[in-house]
């Protein structure tokens, strides 16, 4: 009986050690299982967080370049409007006129093109046919966007619309056009992560337009150069064929155990591709803290008891949302400052072309979408800016302009006041200030008008209302437009200068 007693409790002892290998090896086996379950969700996650955050950002940069295109196409049609307008009986006149239309309409390399293919620009003529190659085709029907290079200098964007009803100085004038230095359209996309996030802009053949370094191996060198031994030639001549037809797409690699993620979209007529890299972004690295806090949890389920591993994950939860809280605090608040310096102007504090930009993206979107309703366009441009230039100099010229700007920001408090060029504000005006535009405007008419009499500063302003025809900002920028000039020569009249 004893010897019985002792072989049942030896089972007993046998089975409770066995079931508890056997327990332990289960919830061993089954926690590595869930800890490789969550590390390939976790890349899964990785991957499609950055495409999505590299597609909204390369998409959003491209519509910039477009609506930097468009706009260039605008101030060109009215540039060729002003000059049909005016009587111009010499070439000095018409290099006048030019100038004039680059201190307006901010145009810095504005140029006609007469029947002879002879070019005209504020400070010189020159046979054109040679330099431009949209100038070969015999007739010019619509709008041209080619990329140059000249005598070795950094790239060109240059715009081109046909003129064939311009007439001056007795000469036939077919078109008109301009070059953006792609250093400035750069200047304009540029931003700021602490080198984590590049942009480089790229021809159909993956040749570097922007010269900027797209992460530390493409570097500043041809794309499909760079990548040749980083990707498979599968990809590789994939990615070739869409910058060839124009179509966007992505390519991850990895790179001395880093993985990188590529992703660019085509800029509409242009040829061009905008590509944006990340490496070992903010959304990699917080993802990734997240997943290696989980498995560390993990670890500790096996060693301590239920109970006290949920109190401990509930502690280190906790924690890492407090820190993840601050830490995004802090990013965000570090965003905010570099979006305020690029969308200020320098010289008078407010919100300069490049936030205007954006803001006409956003407000065109809403229009399509059919959520904006009521919304008023005050363009206004100083009067003598140039005069005061010419007789006291651009000291003088820049206290005019800060002294129109605090005019104009006095009377439309309510608005959100823009410099977009050297002497021309816009004012877009929504809710309280939508309201109460007429008595502002004429408000700050009779203000001006006062200022003439006391040679003070003089603005000249147009407004327009959004109409429910309205396509785009620009529709009612233009009726804004037209109005400043009916008012610019209005002041004329009354003793004010002009230019």
């Amino acid at each position: 009986m004893r010897r019985k007693k002792q072989i049942t409790n030896k089972t007993i002892v046998m089975t409770a050690v066995i079931g508890s290998l056997i327990v332990m090896g289960t919830m061993i086996a089954n926690m590595l299982w869930t800890s490789r379950q969550t590390a390939v969700a976790t890349s899964e996650a990785v991957g499609s967080v950055s495409t999505f955050y590299l597609e909204a950002m390369a998409d959003r940069r491209a519509k910039t370049i477009t609506n930097l295109i468009n706009n260039n196409f605008d101030h060109m049609q009215k540039a060729v409007d002003f000059i049909a307008g005016e009587d111009i009986g010499s070439q000095e006149e018409l290099r006048d006129c030019l100038g004039e239309i680059k201190s307006l309409l901010g145009l810095n390399r504005f140029a006609l093109v007469d029947e002879d293919n002879i070019v005209y620009t504020q400070y010189t003529t020159y046979t054109g046919r040679s330099r431009h190659s949209f100038l070969a085709d015999e007739s010019l029907n619509a709008r041209i966007i080619t990329t140059v290079s000249l005598y070795g200098s950094s790239k060109q964007l240059c715009l081109a619309i046909p003129t064939p009803d311009l007439v001056v100085m007795g000469k036939h004038f077919k078109a008109c056009f301009v070059q953006v230095d792609i250093r400035e359209i750069v200047e304009l996309l540029a931003f700021d992560d602490q080198g984590r996030t590049h942009f480089a802009l790229y021809a159909q053949n993956g040749g570097n337009l922007s010269g900027t370094r797209l992460g530390p191996v493409i570097k500043e060198y041809n794309l499909f150069d760079s990548l040749k031994g980083i990707v498979s030639e599968e990809v590789w001549k994939e990615n070739y064929a869409n910058f060839e037809y124009g179509k966007g797409g992505n390519i991850t690699f990895e790179l001395d155990g880093a993985e990188e993620s590529l992703c660019y979209v085509p800029i509409r007529d242009t040829g061009w591709e905008m590509a944006v890299l990340i490496r070992d972004s903010v959304i990699q690295d917080q993802i990734r803290s997240v997943s290696e806090k989980s498995l560390k949890t993990t670890r500790i389920q096996i060693i301590f008891t239920l109970v006290t591993v949920l109190i401990l994950a509930a502690i280190l939860l906790h924690q890492l949302g407090t820190l993840s809280r601050e830490k995004l605090e802090e990013e965000k608040e570090t965003s905010r400052s570099f979006r305020d310096m690029a969308n200020t102007d320098s010289m008078t504090g407010v919100r300069n072309k490049h936030a205007y930009t954006e803001k006409e993206t956003n407000i065109n979107e809403q229009i399509k979408a059919g959520e904006l309703k009521e919304l008023a366009v005050v363009i206004g441009d100083i009067n003598g800016l140039k005069a005061v230039n010419d007789t006291l100099g651009h000291a003088a010229g820049d206290q005019l302009i800060k002294d129109a700007c605090n005019l104009v920001c006095e009377y439309f408090k309510h608005g959100a006041v823009y410099r977009i060029g050297g002497d021309e504000f816009v004012v877009l005006l929504e809710g309280t200030g939508y309201d109460s535009m007429l008595e502002t405007v004429g408000a700050f008419n009779r203000k001006v008008e006062e200022n003439i009499k006391e040679g003070a500063v003089v603005v000249s302003i147009g407004y327009s209302s959004l109409k429910p025809d309205d396509h785009e900002l620009s529709d009612v920028f233009g009726r804004a437009d037209q109005m400043m000039y009916e008012r610019k020569k209005e002041l004329k009249a009354m003793g004010a200068q002009t230019r």
